[in-house]
């Protein structure tokens, strides 16, 4: 099993209080040793995806932030992450992890869908919830996310959509993920390649519903 090493932890906090470039300077042969550790537990967790589904790729994020409209200037992100894009157009959503000391976790779903998919899940909820609502409430799906992230939302109700509609609570999201964190002990315990990649694979009924909606019309006929 891969493991997370606690040095990785431990440089981002020091990061954290020493956040310029000065600082990275000095400590990039630290910086770079655990970024090889964390890049070969990324490789770890992508090749367990594959046994189940199919990742076409692995992007790990820059640690420079991205300064041209952020009022804050400190040039490094005090987390790292890394993303998984699944293979295919009929292959929806994607997994994500981040971690950071006090705040890692993992996501997967549909975050800020374009438009026209927007308007196609919504559509599809309005027409029958029933498919997402025994997903969400599958018992360890539901143990593991507790539903949708409700941060993003419209207060009442999209245009054109019926605000007394009786799914309005899926229709008004603006994304469909969800998040599971972990403690720290978590991050670095010898089991958690293994909890993490069961935690993304409880996704997979999820995934394949939601590819089946945006892979066909309100009539069910394929687009691709």
């Amino acid at each position: 099993m891969s493991r997370i090493p606690k040095s990785a932890f431990k440089f981002l906090k020091f990061l954290k209080k020493n956040n310029n470039r000065d600082w990275m300077q000095e400590n990039k042969k630290e910086y770079l040793s655990n970024e090889k550790s964390l890049k070969q537990f990324y490789s770890a967790i992508e090749s367990n995806l594959n046994r189940a589904d199919e990742i076409s790729k692995l992007k790990v994020f820059r640690i420079n932030r991205d300064l041209r409209f952020s009022k804050d200037k400190t040039p490094y992100n005090v987390h790292r992450s890394a993303s998984f894009s699944r293979a295919g157009v009929h292959r929806r959503g994607g997994y994500y992890l981040r971690l950071e000391p006090g705040n890692s976790m993992m996501a997967g779903g549909f975050f800020s869908p374009e438009s026209a998919d927007l308007l196609r899940i919504r559509k599809e909820f309005e027409m029958d919830a029933s498919a997402i609502r025994e997903i969400l409430n599958e018992k360890e799906f539901k143990k593991a996310f507790r539903g949708f992230n409700q941060e993003y939302a419209v207060k009442t109700a999209p245009r054109n959509f019926d605000k007394e509609d009786p799914n309005i609570d899926l229709i008004k999201l603006k994304s469909y993920f969800v998040v599971h964190h972990f403690t720290d002990d978590e991050v670095f315990s010898e089991n958690f390649e293994e909890n993490l990649t069961n935690h993304f694979l409880l996704l997979r009924p999820y995934f394949d519903y939601m590819s089946e909606i945006l892979t066909t019309d309100l009539n069910g006929i394929s687009l691709i």
